[in-house]
């Protein structure tokens, strides 16, 4: 056999089982997740915000640098427990200004860190094509003020990822939505121009500890 059809047969092999796990090949199954503590994988996660340009646009921006952790028990899935945070100085709006944006919205030299800890999670139904689905409400703490904020959870999956152990580890990815007011926290710049309702989207994978 030669050296390239062995190599084209590795591939091949590795590929099975990727394919096999790629997202809407099998449904999510609340039972897939593993009681214990998780930390947010940053290279797999995302938080991005909307918020109106002038009226004519949704301008889309996000934050580069964040961390979370999820404390579960799948006995009381309602005692899960989420701590967030997000570093405001990180703001990106794929521009050369996002450190201004990040001062003058934010003022993220004075309130360097924005956090998220939840205080009650309401487990929802399973929608067909979407998956399980639940609320998460927590105290927002943006620029110095803390508010409650609920968020929209739906689980995306959970398991062991499709490479030989030890290089594979146990996974667990969600996302959730929600939608604030930024004046309700101080954040006024422009507020002519940028829209008072952002709405931020959280893409979150998470793994076992």
């Amino acid at each position: 056999m030669t050296r390239r059809r062995s190599l084209a047969l590795a591939v091949l092999a590795l590929s099975i089982p990727l394919m096999a796990a790629a997202p809407g090949a099998v449904p999510a199954n609340v039972a897939d997740l593993k009681a214990g503590h998780y930390a947010m994988d940053p290279k797999h996660s995302s938080l991005i915000a909307r918020v109106s340009h002038m009226g004519v646009s949704l301008y889309t921006v996000r934050f580069d640098t964040m961390d979370a952790s999820l404390d579960y028990d799948p006995a009381h899935p309602e005692r899960t427990r989420v701590s967030a945070s997000v570093d405001p100085a990180s703001l990106d709006v794929n521009a050369d200004y996002s450190h201004t944006f990040a001062e003058e919205f934010l003022q993220a030299g004075k309130f360097p860190r924005a956090t998220f800890v939840s205080t009650s999670i309401q487990p929802g139904p399973v929608q067909p094509g979407v998956g399980p689905t639940g609320t998460m409400t927590g105290d927002l703490t943006l620029m110095g003020v803390t508010k409650p904020v609920t968020f929209n959870v739906t689980f995306i999956g959970a398991g062991h990822e499709p490479v030989p152990i030890p290089l594979g580890r146990q996974a667990a990815g969600f996302e959730a939505t929600t939608t604030i007011k930024r004046s309700d926290f101080g954040s006024t710049f422009l507020n002519n121009m940028v829209g008072d309702d952002v709405t931020l989207q959280i893409e979150a994978e998470f793994e076992k500890k």
